[in-house]
């Protein structure tokens, strides 16, 4: 990229640019991006990264609007610039809080624990840092999703609001535009090795909500604003120019849409250089763009990329509290594609909703100062409706707040979860007890014949899995002594093969490998596929799950019979099939077994080890 290096103060550069319609389609690009992903992250595993790309173009433009103003000479009054960014970033956020508090308030009350600090702390900016330390991941749809979750991200860009501006007026004034430029790509290099350097596998939160460690986004985009400023760009260009404009800004676009259904975001690569990489990317397609001698921003510009570019951050905001509430109500796992176009819809209706009733009449100034009183049966029906659901939130958010209690199924997984630890130390030390064959209860509770609890016995087994492994575990080794589980509750594929992995480096892999995983997300092709590498030529037993209030519970299903399909020494447990149409097998969470289910999950698995090995 060329850079200006000599900006002269002149009225051209005092106006205004004007608007760059193209960039409603990046916009429109990355929201998909993050609603596929949350609707269907089988799918779209890599939407989150539609993220990084909001972050650019308001790193872009805020810069480009400040220098700007600072070139040509202008005041540059940072009250003012407060006010008009909060300004457009409140009511949205508040309408919102206020809606999702109040269903919260009347239908969803278990998710009154921490209610408060949530909308203090989002209020307030700092929800991504809360987060951090009392948020779920970002990764995690099963364990009680958080409506909340995806507003880190409006934390991260007011924060940049606040400081940035700052930093960019000290240094402009101190060092003019070179030293901006080296100070500004610096602190993005610096922000990227923060991100490397504290990425722990166990705990995504840190990397995935700091402000340190995602500013890098926010800080390209800044940097491309200082040696591309699209005041300076010229319209006109030679055809050779405008090829490689175009053909940069086609490469990049298509290698996003490529990330969006390729990179996993539980993998150490995706934070140690390729969500910064993915952010380059992006930046080169910002700046085909927002130059005018491109066609790219005439690609990305049409009637419904305008449309949803203009409502983005409703649809952004929106998005996850219909998702979240939605799946609590309706079973989606039977139906994906189906389920997720009605959320579609309603996530879309009520973000039109909202964009007329609180963005549209801003930009309209129908809310300032002048304002007209209300005059219409209309705007006194909105206006009560709006009271009515302040006050049922402010019932949420201002009584009695719930402490956060363990519920009968996560004491009986943090049993089970200790109970299996002793036993794993005992098989260790070879301490293993025998079963007793004629047992006319284990007979009866597992429906297993004297033979069959004799084969059982004998298998020297490794089983790998989240909560529901760590639920039928108890039952798996009364009936099979000598299996070592290493289960957790919220184990998701990748953390699942990294287990494997590990025990494979310590040779402690069993000739029998059984695998529970699932429950938490989808899991990618890539990390199946290693799955099945690390077990190498042992027999490995694929569970499929049981989870029909998500999303994802097809494609995992189909996926791992492709892996059996593919592998001889693959076998499906196909306990999707076996259960379903038995509800009196689970819990109130249709997933998790009672004492009848988890009997099942272990004949299941004992007869079909057995019909295996024939």
């Amino acid at each position: 990229m060329r850079e200006y290096s000599k900006w002269t103060p002149n009225k051209q550069i005092s106006q205004p640019p004007k608007f760059v319609s193209g960039v409603d389609g990046l916009r429109t690009l990355a929201v998909i991006g993050v609603i596929m992903y949350h609707l269907l992250p089988n799918i779209m595993k890599g939407g989150f990264l539609g993220v990084p790309l909001f972050l650019l173009i308001t790193g872009y433009f805020v810069t480009n609007q400040l220098t700007r103003q600072w070139q040509a000479g202008q005041p540059l009054k940072l009250r003012s610039f407060y006010w008009r960014r909060f300004k457009r970033l409140y009511p949205p956020l508040v309408g919102m809080l206020l809606f999702t508090s109040a269903y919260i308030t009347l239908f969803a009350r278990e998710s009154l624990v921490h209610l408060r600090i949530i909308i203090l702390t989002n209020l307030t900016w700092v929800y991504n840092w809360w987060a951090i330390g009392h948020g779920q991941s970002y990764f995690d749809r099963f364990n009680g999703a958080s409506p909340f979750t995806h507003l880190w991200t409006l934390g991260v860009e007011a924060q940049f609001y606040l400081i940035w501006p700052v930093i960019l007026i000290w240094l402009l004034k101190r060092g003019g535009l070179k030293l901006t430029r080296r100070v500004t790509i610096g602190l993005a290099v610096l922000s990227m090795i923060l991100m490397a350097v504290l990425y722990q596998p166990t705990n995504l939160n840190r990397v995935y909500y700091g402000t340190d460690t995602r500013a890098f986004s926010l800080l390209f985009g800044s940097w491309l604003a200082l040696v591309w400023p699209r005041q300076k760009l010229k319209a006109t260009l030679l055809a050779k120019e405008r090829y490689l404009l175009n053909g940069a800004g086609a490469i990049s676009l298509i290698l996003l849409i490529i990330s969006f259904f390729t990179i996993n975001g539980e993998v150490a690569s995706t934070y140690r250089g390729i969500m910064a990489l993915d952010s380059l990317v992006g930046l080169v397609l910002l700046a085909t763009i927002v130059h005018p001698g491109a066609q790219v921003n005439q690609w990305l510009t049409n009637p419904v990329f305008h449309y949803i570019g203009q409502r983005s951050y409703e649809i952004y905001i929106y998005q996850l509290p219909v998702m979240v509430f939605y799946e609590r109500l309706f079973p989606v796992g039977d139906a994906p594609w189906l389920n997720a176009l009605i959320e579609l819809g309603l996530v879309f209706g009520i973000s039109e909703l909202a964009y007329r009733l609180v963005e549209s009449p801003l930009k309209r100034k129908a809310l300032g100062p002048h304002r007209k009183p209300l005059q219409t049966k209309k705007q006194w029906a909105t206006l009560t409706v709006m009271g009515l659901i302040t006050v049922i939130a402010g019932v949420g958010i201002l009584g009695p707040q719930p402490q956060p209690v363990k519920s009968s199924l996560q004491k009986q997984l943090q049993h089970n979860k200790q109970a299996t630890s002793d036993r794993n130390k005992k098989i260790a030390a070879g301490k293993v007890p025998k079963v007793d064959v004629n047992s006319p209860s284990l007979k009866q509770k597992y429906q297993l014949n004297s033979k069959q609890l004799k084969q059982a016995g004998d298998w020297l087994i490794t089983a790998v899995g989240d909560s529901v492994m760590v639920d039928a575990a108890n039952d798996l080794q009364e009936v099979m002594p000598h299996a070592m589980v290493k289960a957790k509750v919220g184990m998701q594929g990748t953390a699942g093969l990294n287990i494997l992995k590990d025990l494979a480096n310590k040779n402690q892999l069993s000739p029998i490998v059984v695998v529970n995983l699932g429950t938490n997300g989808a899991i990618s092709d890539q990390v199946a596929d290693e799955i099945v590498q690390t077990v190498g030529d042992r027999q490995l037993y694929w569970i499929t799950p049981h989870v029909p209030t998500r999303p994802w519970q097809k494609a995992v299903v189909a996926q791992i019979k492709r892996e059996a399909k593919q592998h001889p020494n693959v076998h499906v447990v196909d306990w999707n099939t076996k259960s379903k149409n038995h509800p009196n097998w689970f819990g109130k969470d249709n997933v998790h077994m009672n004492e009848i289910g988890n009997a099942q999950f272990t004949r299941l698995l004992v007869t079909t080890i057995i019909k295996e090995e024939k």
